[in-house]
Formats: structure tokens, sequence, C-alpha cells
């Protein structure tokens, strides 16, 4: 028996699958399945312990090639939840279920639109391809970018891509990501020498040292951005010293820090930047630095123009452009050549509990 092709069904069989990244809980498989019975070759490029799927439909040797982008991981459960969370029970027009918009209704309602296209258009001349991965809300290293490197190693491109996060605001299709902002981590510790508060000559408070670092840092304008993205900023997310005591000053003190940064600055250029401020205050540190992604951004051209003529023809809106909120597995996609968008459901519950998505914005 053939697996239903509603988007309402699939979704629902979707978030049945414990999928908690970076397992795929049975999704992975499941969308396998669909898409083989669709006329999909199916291979898996499986790394490291995470499922990855490439699916193609048509002509590879086509010069234009349509691809989406999608994950089947979700985060944990967590607390608070009225519903099961892999329950996918409906209730009053919603689909409830960790997972429903972030985003295992995206990828359903991808693959039930391709294959209603290829039983309309068989004989279509261009290609339709699927990347799908169980890890993108976890550290995304054997993931989209795994699928990204074997493509990339046998020339196979894509030429116009649809990542299918939840982008929208309150109404479907309201806001278009033609891009994102790159975020570059800092992982400081800053040295100093353990001692009593009551002998502070006898000891070095690493906390005293560095503050004024921290609050040039805090002050900075980086840059002003540009008419796609608002300028980059600097966050500090974590500090942590001391023993607990009142009387003892810290050894070390330990700091994680953030830039989201536009593309009127390098993830070099910042770090360059950064240590140049720290130098001046106080020398005694390591840091260690981890790139999650750079910025990238789509320009309007063919793939924003449909995507907006769709959006209009479908909800009778004009959608926003933007390239706000955080990263996406789009930052390993654009780099290849390919146009790239993010259109998807409203964002309002996910990663909370009680996640859920409108039954009509499915179809």
């Amino acid at each position: 028996m053939s697996t239903p092709v509603d988007p309402v069904a699939l979704t629902a069989d979707l978030v049945r699958c414990p999928s908690v990244t970076p397992e795929e809980g049975g999704a992975l498989v499941l969308l396998e399945r669909v898409l083989s019975e669709a006329g999909f070759t199916c291979t898996r490029v499986d790394r490291g312990g995470v499922s990855n799927l490439f699916a193609r439909w048509g002509r590879q040797g086509a010069n234009r090639s349509f691809g989406f982008n999608g994950h089947t991981d979700v985060v944990p459960v967590g607390e608070g939840w009225q519903q099961e969370p892999f329950a996918a029970e409906v209730k009053n027009g919603m689909l409830y279920g960790r997972g429903a918009a972030d985003m295992k209704g995206s990828l359903a309602a991808m693959v039930t639109a391709c294959k209603q296209f290829i039983s309309a258009h068989p004989d279509h001349h261009g290609s339709i391809a699927f990347l799908i991965t169980s890890d993108e809300e976890s550290i995304a290293i054997d993931g989209t970018r795994r699928v990204i490197e074997t493509l990339e190693a046998r020339s196979e491109k894509i030429t116009w891509c649809v990542v299918g996060e939840p982008s929208s605001t309150t109404l479907t299709g309201d806001v278009i990501r033609n891009g994102r902002r790159g975020s570059l981590n800092g992982l400081l510790q800053v040295n100093g020498q353990l001692g009593h508060v009551a002998y502070p000559h006898l000891a070095r408070n690493p906390i005293h040292g560095f503050l004024p670092a921290l609050a040039e840092l805090a002050a900075v304008e980086w840059d002003r951005g540009n008419s796609y993205f608002p300028p980059t900023s600097f966050q500090i997310s974590n500090i942590n010293a001391g023993t607990g005591a009142n009387n003892v000053i810290p050894a070390s003190m330990n700091v994680l820090f953030n830039f989201r940064f536009s593309t009127e600055v390098t993830a070099d250029e910042l770090k360059l930047r950064t240590e140049a401020i720290f130098d001046k205050h106080y020398t005694d540190y390591q840091l260690d630095w981890q790139l999650s992604g750079n910025p990238f951004l789509t320009p309007e051209g063919a793939l924003v123009a449909a995507t907006r003529a769709a959006v209009q023809e479908v909800m009778a809106i004009t959608p926003e452009l933007s390239t706000g909120g955080g990263t996406s597995d789009g930052r390993f996609i654009a780099p290849t050549g390919a146009e790239v968008v993010e259109i998807g459901p409203v964002n309002a519950t996910i990663h909370k509990s009680n996640e859920c998505i409108e039954l009509v914005e499915l179809d």
C-alpha cells in the first residue's frame, strides 16, 4: 500500500516519528519510501551517525535543477505539554506535536506538492531534488553540509533551492528569508590568581581585569549593515567564575559570546578586532573560535521573484524580504552558487511546548 500524499496525513505520520536530534526516528525512512514511490532516485549520504537523504527526479544532467531542503530532526520535547508530543493530535483546526511547524509540516507539504507536480508534468525537462537531514537542530556538522560536499565532488548542482524553515510571522508566506546573518561564537577563558578577598594584592581577579574589555566590545559599532542586513551584533550569553564562596577571588573566568554578522564584515575581521581589544586590556587568556556559518544573500532575481509571485497569487499578500532570525542549512547550499530562499509556516510555536501548525497552512 502506498504512503498517503495528503499533507496533513503525511505531517501526522512524520510527527509520530520520535526523531529528537540527531536521531531520524523513522521519519527519514518514511520520506525515502514516499519519494521512491513517486519516482525519485534516493541515495543515503549517512555520515558520523547522522542520517541524510538525497533524492532526485528527472534528468540528472538537466541544466536547471530545483531543490528542496529540510530536516526531520526536532529539538527535545521539554515540559508543559497538554498533548502527547508525538501523538499528532488534531484539535480545533490545529495539528499538535514536536516538529509540526519546525519542520515536518514543511517537508510533508513540499513532498505532496512535488508528487502533484510530477503527476501533472511527467515530461518536465528539468529535475527536482530533496536534501533532507536528521542533524539541523544539533551541531549540523554531518548533515546538509556532507550532502553538499558529496554533490560538489560529483559536480552535481542545485540551481534554485527552497528551505522549508518556518519563516512566517502571522500569516503563511508573509516573510520570505532571502539570506541569513553569519554566526561566530567565542569561547573565552580568562586566567587570574586564586586568593582571599581580604588580600587582593596577593591575588589577581580575572573579572576585574577583563570587564573593561567586555564593556568595550559591547559598545563597538562593528558596521552599519546594508539594505539587506541589520548591523552586526555582539552578545555575551554566558559568564561563569568563582567557587561559590563570598571570600575567594576566582582563579579564572569563562565567557561565551556570539557575533551575528552581516556581509559588511568577515569572520576573520571580527576575530582580529576582538583580539586587539582583549590584548589592549588583558593578555592572559585563551580564546577558541567556532564559526557556525558565514552570511549569505540571494538578491532579487528569478527565485525571489517566483516565490513572491506565488505568495501573492495564493495568499493575496505581498511578502516581506528578510535576513533576520538564526542560522539555517541554507548557509551550506548558497556558497555553491544556488539561489536560496526560506519559506514556511508561522513560527509562533516552534521549540515551545504544544508546538502546532494550522491545517490550512499545510494545504
